[in-house]
C-alpha cells in the first residue's frame, strides 16, 4: 500500500528506503508485525554493505501502525551494541498508547476522518487480540487495572 510513497521519498530524497511488508491483523495478531519488522531491520543492520549503506546514517519511518512499529524497533534496538545504532526515527500519526482512549487528543479529534476515536480503539484492538469484542471497556477505560494506571499516570493524563 505504501510503495509510491516509499518510490517518491527515495527519489526526492536520494536515499534508499526499504519497506517491510509486515503481516496484517486480525489474521496475525501481536507480535506477528512487530516481529517481521524487527527481522527486517536486523538483516538490513547486518548487511549494509550489501546494500551500500553508511552504518551512520539509517533511520526507521512509519506512520499509523507502521509507526508504532518503528517505534517499538528503535526501542528494541536501542540497547544492542552488535548492530549500529539508528540515526533516528521518523514517526507520523502513530498509534503509541491504547492505555486511554479519553486524552484531550481523542476528544479533540474524535470527528476528524481516519483519526476517528472509536476507529483507533478498534484497530488497536484487532491488532492486539484479532477481535474488538471489548471496544466498550477500552473506550470507557476500564480495560487498565487501577494500579496500572496509577503507574502510567505521570506520562498517559490529560495533563
Amino acid at each position: 500500500s505504501h510503495g509510491r510513497i516509499c518510490q517518491y521519498v527515495a527519489q526526492q530524497s536520494g536515499a534508499l528506503v526499504v519497506s517491510v511488508g509486515y503481516r496484517l491483523a486480525p489474521e496475525h495478531k501481536y507480535p506477528a508485525a512487530y516481529e517481521d519488522c524487527l527481522n527486517a531491520t536486523q538483516y538490513f543492520l547486518q548487511n549494509l554493505e550489501l546494500y551500500g549503506v553508511d552504518p551512520a546514517r539509517v533511520t526507521v519511518c512509519g506512520d499509523s501502525a507502521g509507526g508504532n512499529l518503528a517505534a517499538a524497533v528503535s526501542q528494541t534496538l536501542a540497547g544492542r551494541s552488535d548492530l549500529p545504532k539508528l540515526r533516528a526515527q521518523i514517526l507520523l500519526y502513530p498509534g503509541l498508547q491504547a492505555l486511554d482512549f479519553n486524552l484531550p487528543s481523542y476528544q479533540q479529534n474524535r470527528g476528524v476522518p481516519l483519526l476517528f476515536r472509536e476507529r483507533a480503539a478498534f484497530l488497536a484492538l484487532l491488532y492486539v487480540n484479532g477481535d474488538a469484542l471489548h471496544m466498550q471497556e477500552v473506550l470507557e477505560g476500564s480495560h487498565i487495572p487501577p494500579d496500572m494506571r496509577l503507574k502510567y499516570r505521570k506520562w498517559v493524563s490529560p495533563d
